[in-house]
């Protein structure tokens, strides 16, 4: 077997705070001794969400056993998830900022089939995979992620799910969103669409209304700065864990980039 030098993209200060978030629940559980100092295990965990490098992998690098990587970096990743804004926190986070709008968005973060796999197949994308919805701020910072839902939940669906437009509008926020949230709510904006059916004859939007799409597309396009963060860490690119742990991933490394 060969082994070789490798690096990881992420800041020192990142580094340090997580090797504080382990030690401080190592001295909460009273744990005395482990086979990896927190420097060593946080530097796993980065590993593990930053470049996807696999259990077996690490544990040949470390020298410990794959079922010593997989509860240390469940361990710091349910305690990294843990930290992450909540909705509620991030829209009054908006509201503090004086910004008055923010932009919500959806992704489908792909996964290996599984054996319930139907739920899971996102028909928009034609693979199977879990739905999450963001909020960024209008500069494109994400701001939260949700719980995942089945790839097969459309965005309308996941956003009425979370309570996303009724709590942004008890903050008085305004959401700027793509076409999927059509008409989801008052205080959800969405560019104009063609509303005729396929059995009718389409005709072309109106130059003001033309211009109005454009100027929404510029605004919101920052908004897609957030998803791209977020899926510069591999782990994310094709997930491979179970369902149930791609939520905790994801909010592991949003609080991450909040650190950074």
């Amino acid at each position: 077997m060969l082994s070789y030098p490798s690096v990881i993209e992420v800041s020192i200060t990142t580094l340090r705070y997580v090797v504080k978030v382990i030690r401080d629940h190592l001295k909460r559980i009273g744990s005395p001794w482990r086979r990896l100092s927190p420097v060593q295990q946080a530097v796993l965990v980065l590993a593990h969400l930053r470049n996807g490098d696999t259990y077996a992998r690490l544990a040949a690098g470390y020298g410990v056993g794959i079922a010593t990587v997989f509860r240390y970096i469940r361990e710091t990743t349910r305690l990294l998830a843990e930290r992450a804004p909540t909705l509620t926190g991030a829209l009054w986070q908006l509201a503090w900022s004086h910004n008055n709008y923010g932009i919500l968005d959806g992704t489908v973060i792909r996964t290996d089939r599984i054996a319930a796999n139907r739920p899971f197949y996102s028909g928009k994308h034609r693979y199977h995979g879990i739905n999450l919805q963001g909020l960024t701020d209008p500069y494109g910072r994400l701001l939260w992620i949700s719980d995942g839902q089945p790839g097969a939940v459309n965005d309308t669906a996941a956003a009425r799910h979370h309570q996303i437009p009724g709590l942004a509008e008890q903050a008085g926020i305004l959401l700027l969103a793509d076409t999927g949230y059509h008409q989801i709510a008052p205080g959800v904006i969405t560019p104009y669409k063609n509303t005729r059916n396929k059995h009718q004859t389409p005709r072309p939007l109106a130059p003001a209304y033309k211009a109005a799409n454009t100027a929404h597309a510029a605004t919101r396009g920052r908004g897609e700065r957030g998803f791209a963060t977020l899926k510069n860490w591999r782990i994310l690119t094709r997930a491979r864990c179970s369902t149930h742990h791609v939520t905790t991933h994801a909010k592991a490394i949003l609080t991450l980039e909040h650190q950074g």
